[in-house]
């Protein structure tokens, strides 16, 4: 393999750490100190990981409802994170945001984003800043295979394409959108980014459970954004293990079943790293378990944090608000 073995590492690092990160909101969640709604990203750490790592640190992502591994990913707060989870005034948006809405623009991170397809038209925006200003940086716009169908995404397609933006397309194929499988709601005989090649970008369909795939596919796509020429579409396809939200449990809906969810489980993209780098002499045992009990300590000092920190004030409700 080309890739450092520093990169290795920070790959198992970030994709452990968003996977203990969401054990542990859902565990907070089941017991009533997290707030509001909880979408897990537990299964998908692989297409964050891998791509947050082929970006630079003042590139721009765009998130989703979904968002909490593409903010670890890309270098984000756990403690300000968790405490916005819970509601604490001490979060990224002072307890007022909650999980869908988590934002830091000192990493890049433009925020996630409550309305389905709600990223398009901010990545298409600070794309088109970065070209006017001539930064050097580029947007990786993260979405899912159910916002693929939102009109605003060939809106964004066709704008990205003439004007040749430093974007990339970063859809999340986990399989499915709330309760509707994928091939059910979306043509599926051939791969979503067929619709961008229609306005001329180049489009990759991989195994978004292969953190080095996803690695190396986003590198290429964006030295082509900083060479400029222009947007590339990217399907990384996955499996979401969770469901929609914490009140969606198990097969209770009937969109998937236990025998999928095990099958699939066989290729979820940590213990498989951690299976390869083991195979391959990249990393040892006690490697990985420094790594571990690093991000242990960080779990446990971000929910110090949240027990710690003040309720979020109401007083306040009304303040930063734009519109």
């Amino acid at each position: 393999m080309s890739i450092d073995r520093e990169i290795m590492m920070d790959m198992y690092f970030y994709m452990q750490r968003i996977r203990r990160f969401e054990e542990t909101a859902e565990e907070l969640y089941k017991r009533g100190v997290v707030v509001g709604l909880l979408h897990l990203y537990i299964g998908e750490e692989a297409v964050a990981t891998g791509a947050c790592l082929a970006l630079q640190k003042d590139d721009y992502i765009t998130s989703t409802h979904r968002g909490h591994g593409h903010l670890i990913a890309k270098g984000g707060d756990l403690k300000k994170l968790l405490a916005e989870l819970c509601g604490k005034a001490t979060g990224y948006c002072q307890g007022k945001g909650g999980s869908m809405h988590a934002a830091d623009l000192s990493l890049g991170i433009l925020g996630a984003n409550g309305i389905v397809g709600g990223g398009f038209g901010i990545a298409t925006g600070a794309a088109l800043s970065a070209k006017k200003r001539q930064s050097g940086q580029i947007v990786a716009c993260f979405f899912g295979d159910g916002a693929a169908n939102q009109g605003i995404l060939m809106e964004s397609l066709n704008l990205a394409a003439i004007w040749k933006l430093p974007l990339i397309y970063m859809c999340e194929n986990n399989t499915f959108g709330e309760y509707s499988r994928f091939d059910e709601a979306t043509v599926s005989d051939k791969p979503i980014g067929e619709r961008a090649a229609a306005f001329g970008l180049p489009s990759s369909k991989i195994d978004g459970n292969d953190v080095i795939a996803v690695y190396e596919c986003v590198q290429q796509a964006a030295a082509r954004a900083r060479a400029g020429k222009g947007p590339t579409f990217i399907e990384a396809c996955t499996y979401r293990f969770r469901g929609h939200h914490m009140g969606d449990v198990g097969t209770a809906r009937g969109y998937r079943t236990k025998e999928e969810m095990d099958e699939r489980w066989h290729h979820e993209p940590v213990g498989s790293f951690r299976k390869l780098l083991l195979e391959k002499n990249i990393l040892e045992e006690p490697d990985l378990t420094i790594i571990d009990q690093q991000i242990e300590k960080d779990i446990q000092e971000a929910v110090d944090f949240v027990n710690s920190s003040p309720a979020a004030d109401a007083s306040k409700i009304a303040e930063d608000i734009y519109a």
